[in-house]
């Protein structure tokens, strides 16, 4: 970092799951940075953090701390978010944010590179990162929707318990390891607060991420059906999302049924599109039993597409099974991958050299 071209980057929440995420696939990918700050609340500030062969001080987040940043990257938390991005912005910073904060905000990119980089030519110094869900989902979509056009979207998805932070990986191993180890073992409900219940996630599934809305749909699912809709520029787009909660540490799974443009599309010509589309990895041979699944898609960057059909009833209608790891691409890499693209069209100032 010193004596080396680039960029001042910052990290705010970085010891968390997804900020170490990030760090690690800014070393991985060798993004151009001169001077890497990491921040974090006062309770987590003084840890230390390897990067690159050096060791780097976890600070306590303050408005200063955006001072001379060209890239801040966050992953903090909603408020956190709310109350330090446009701090850091006035500082000059171009913040990628990783909370829900500013993805419906009109003003604000909602970005997958794969899928709609040109978007962030009208940021105004904030740019959201898209739900982990809605990524993967968007990634292997669009180059459907290109080839093919697109008219509906009905998702399921099967998702990891990271996607809810490292204190529910930890639930899931406390919670399985007590199951496994007694001969009797009572499913508990445990209360939260108010009317607020907390199942057990080991050897469970729960239809439920996130508080319900007044139409039914949880938070989550009208995160993916708005967010869809914005990120493929398509406020027409017919979608509807079902999120559920599995026993898996890492990878979310969708069940994703869509409805094409055109009635003469077959299996194949849908797999021709997905075979080698931008950030896609194909893995569709029912014989031989090759389909994506979390447990092999963990630790790994692309996006896996298998069990394509063709619908029963309906001729534009196709159905697949879309997994990735939603620390990854659903989180950390997309995040990196957007200040990449900010990079590669010039959207950035020119990077510096330390001595």
């Amino acid at each position: 970092m010193s004596n080396s071209t680039g960029y001042h980057v910052a990290v705010m929440g970085a010891t968390g799951a997804v900020g170490q995420q990030i760090i690690q696939t800014l070393e991985k990918r060798n993004f151009p940075i001169r001077k890497l700050t990491l921040l974090s609340s006062a309770r987590s500030a003084g840890k230390q953090v390897s990067f690159n062969g050096e060791t780097i001080t976890v600070a306590e987040a303050v408005p200063e701390s955006f001072e001379g940043v060209d890239i801040a990257l966050f992953s903090a938390g909603g408020s956190v978010s709310q109350k330090f991005a446009k701090e850091a912005v006035k500082r000059g910073a171009i913040v990628i944010d990783n909370t829900s904060a500013f993805r419906m905000d009109p003003e604000v990119p909602l970005v997958v590179p794969e899928v709609n980089a040109e978007a962030l030519k009208n940021h105004r110094g904030i740019i959201a990162n898209p739900n982990c869900s809605t990524i993967q989902m968007v990634v292997a979509l669009e180059p459907i929707r290109k080839a093919f056009g697109l008219n509906k979207v009905v998702v399921s998805t099967y998702q990891a318990v990271s996607g809810a932070g490292a204190a529910a990986i930890e639930e899931l191993n406390d919670q399985s390891k007590a199951i496994l180890d007694e001969e009797h073992y009572e499913p508990q409900i445990l209360p939260v607060g108010g009317d607020k219940k907390h199942y057990q996630i080991a050897f469970n599934a729960i239809p439920q991420i996130d508080k319900f809305t007044d139409n039914g749909y949880t938070f989550e699912e009208m995160k993916m059906i708005n967010e869809t809709k914005k990120i493929m520029g398509m406020p027409d787009l017919k979608v509807a999302a079902t999120c559920v909660r599995l026993p898996v540490e890492t990878g979310h799974s969708e069940s994703v049924y869509i409805e094409i443009g055109q009635n003469d599309v077959t299996v194949e010509n849908m797999k021709e599109v997905l075979n080698g589309a931008p950030g896609v990895t194909l893995q569709d041979e029912p014989k031989e039993q090759l389909y994506p699944m979390p447990a092999m898609a963990a630790g790994k960057e692309d996006v896996f597409v298998g069990r394509i059909r063709q619908d029963l009833d309906e001729k534009n209608g196709f159905h697949m099974w879309i997994v990735s790891d939603n620390l990854l691409k659903g989180a950390a890499l997309n995040t990196v991958q957007i200040a990449e693209s900010l990079v590669k069209l010039g959207l950035v100032n020119a990077p510096q050299h330390s001595s």
